[in-house]
């Protein structure tokens, strides 16, 4: 079977950069129990990781911050998928960290940013990050002030070599425009899907004016609300489609442009395939006007 035929292949692709990625990718973080886990658990994650490639995935996002006490999702990255393919696209986050504990560290200085890069890199067994995003903010509250200080030093990691391409995450319209003023930008990574954080469509729109791509992370499971009967119009597009309703959102999201991507996370191998499964979906235009419940 070709890569073209693989479903995760159906929606196309995005240049990250030098990095050409199929646009539905994989969120590594639901790999990590949030109660502890089991062997059991880790031997799901394993298998969940190998499937998303054997379905086409080559775009994953993770974080030395997704752990638990037996659990971290790049060291699970490492042991499920190392020796890595050269098409695989492994993107992480710096900027935040955790204590043995979990407990979150303060935001990482600019000097400290080095630091949890090697960090990624020695739990990937890898000699440099495919793409490094400055994950500002806490939580799910955007950051703000000038990124310029932290971006410049990432940049300066870029150019040593150690990172390949550059994202920035949990940003405003500002804090894009200041990056691509220090180095290239190849992606956003913010909450957002059809029912959260509406107010980046316009972000959204000005990353497709800048051939960035724009990643939407949660985009089928946090933030939503159900104030103007969304779950109810999801759930009539999705029977139209004899799809579930996480995918309906999934193809939503796809649908917002072209350099829109999608990386839903599961620790689940149905709901994985589920999830790929939506790159092949097409919603139509009068689709897309009742979700947004015009």
């Amino acid at each position: 079977m070709t890569q073209t035929a693989l479903p995760a292949a159906a929606a196309g692709t995005w240049q990250l950069g030098s990095l050409t990625v199929n646009r539905l990718g994989f969120g590594a973080m639901r790999l990590v129990p949030f109660a502890g886990g089991t062997g059991a658990d880790r031997e799901r994650a394993v298998t969940v990781l190998r499937r998303a490639l054997e379905l086409g995935v080559n775009h994953i996002d993770t974080a030395a911050f997704y752990f638990t006490g037996r659990f971290s999702s790049n060291e699970i990255i490492n042991t499920a998928l190392a020796p890595y393919a050269d098409d695989l696209v492994l993107t992480t986050k710096v900027g935040p960290g955790r204590d043995p504990s979990g407990e979150f560290l303060p935001f990482a200085r600019p000097d400290q940013l080095r630091g949890q890069v090697e960090e990624n890199l020695r739990q990937l067994g890898r000699d440099h990050v495919d793409v490094a995003n400055l994950r500002i903010g806490t939580g799910l509250d955007r950051g703000t002030g000038s990124i310029a200080e932290h971006f410049g030093a990432l940049a300066e990691l870029r150019e040593a070599g150690l990172i390949r391409e550059l994202g920035i995450s949990n940003v405003g319209p500002e804090h894009l425009t200041e990056a691509l003023a220090i180095a290239p930008v190849v992606c956003v990574q913010n909450q957002y899907g059809l029912t959260a954080k509406r107010e980046d469509d316009e972000l959204l729109r000005l990353c497709g004016e800048h051939g960035v791509a724009f990643v939407p992370w949660f985009a089928v499971a946090s933030g939503q609300t159900d104030e103007s009967g969304a779950e109810e119009r999801v759930a009539t597009v999705a029977k139209r489609h004899d799809a579930t309703p996480a995918q309906i959102r999934l193809a939503w999201t796809l649908a917002q442009g072209d350099h829109v991507l999608a990386i839903p996370g599961t620790g689940n191998p149905d709901h994985l395939t589920q999830n790929v499964a939506a790159a092949a979906l097409r919603l139509t235009a009068d689709d897309l006007a009742e979700l947004d419940g015009a």
